[in-house]
């Protein structure tokens, strides 16, 4: 697979400045029961890594300490990795809201068949990818057979009360384009996925989020592969939009990898792009008493990878924000964030 990360360092992306943190997006681990082609991630059954106890322990932590209003909790598959229920528990008893992004597969598969319950018990806001209405357009994009296993996972969920009309627990749906272009308008789209899926299905729920594809990870693979790379770039660009920038995810949330390293976004963690800032020489010293004897001999200048640990004692606003060329994912057309279309 190649890499698509020296194609998209070099950029005139606008400079963004971080603002209060408000939203901590964990990245679990990469193990799933999926292999979509649009994902980001790569994740996959073959993946093992998955985010350990320690770590786990540090978030609940943070949220202890910090004002963070929600916990968004993403993977691979999530609900796979071992400490997730723990993770869930901790949170919602501090009152954080969580966010639980969700392939609706994973509901069905064996030794989970208590998971819908346990969501809602918890009143875990599910957030599930459904690329599409169409059993035909699903299955080439996720995999025979995923579109059927959702449409279950979804009567689960509607069962319990989710995306049902005066239920407190909300499902929501994402749709990802199927191939190298931007998303329609989620309003319309919304009531075309209500339409087809109330009328075919039975299936309730509350709102539709449209997100872009980004050139990295698989989907940024696909695209190389079949030349079509450089041509999707220019359509993110060309389809620019300055009123954008103002929602973009990255200025309120940090997203941490499974080691518990931090990035702007979860693009930018898969592309290995980490909140980094100068440290002051003091700084250092005062680190190195806590965490190894070598950072003392480190100089004024130097670049500090940051993680979990640092946010018990640093406040990352206004923090230059790392940008480069699948920024414009974000910015492009209607916008799109982990919640959907910025211009909704």
């Amino acid at each position: 697979m190649r890499d698509t990360k020296p194609l998209l360092m070099v950029s005139n992306f606008p400079p963004l400045t971080r603002a209060k943190l408000e939203i901590l997006q964990i990245n679990l681990g990469y193990t799933c029961n999926l292999s979509c082609t649009h994902c980001h991630v790569n994740a996959g059954p073959k993946r093992t890594e998955q985010m350990d106890k320690a770590n786990i322990d540090l978030v609940i932590e943070i949220l202890k300490q910090h004002q963070v209003s929600t916990l968004d909790l993403t993977g691979g598959a999530p609900e796979m990795m071992p400490h997730f229920r723990y993770l869930v528990k901790a949170a919602r008893e501090l009152g954080v809201t969580v966010i639980d992004r969700c392939n609706l597969t994973i509901l069905n598969e064996p030794g989970q068949e208590d998971l819908a319950q346990f969501l809602a018990d918890h009143q875990v806001e599910v957030v599930a990818s459904l690329p599409c209405y169409s059993e035909q357009n699903v299955d080439a994009q996720r995999g025979k057979g995923v579109f059927e296993s959702s449409i279950e996972g979804l009567h689960k969920l509607n069962k319990l009360g989710y995306g049902m009309e005066g239920s407190s627990l909300s499902l929501n749906l994402v749709y990802n384009p199927g191939g190298a272009f931007l998303p329609p308008g989620q309003v319309e789209l919304e009531a075309s996925y209500k339409e087809k899926l109330g009328n075919e299905h039975d299936i309730h729920f509350n709102n539709l989020f449209t997100i872009t594809n980004m050139p990295i990870s698989r989907f940024g693979a696909v695209l190389l592969a079949q030349g079509e790379f450089y041509d999707y770039m220019n359509l993110l660009k060309d389809s620019y939009s300055p009123a954008n920038l103002a929602g973009v995810m990255c200025l309120n949330t940090v997203s941490v990898d499974w080691l518990g390293n931090l990035y702007d976004c979860d693009f930018n963690q898969m592309l290995e792009i980490p909140i980094s800032a100068h440290l002051s020489h003091t700084q250092l010293q005062d680190q190195a008493q806590d965490q190894a004897q070598e950072t003392k001999t480190k100089t004024k200048t130097t670049e500090h990878r940051y993680h979990l640990r640092d946010l018990l004692t640093s406040d990352l606003n206004g923090f230059p924000i790392k940008v480069a060329d699948h920024c414009y994912g974000c910015t492009a057309g209607q916008g799109s964030s982990c919640g959907g279309a910025l211009d909704d």
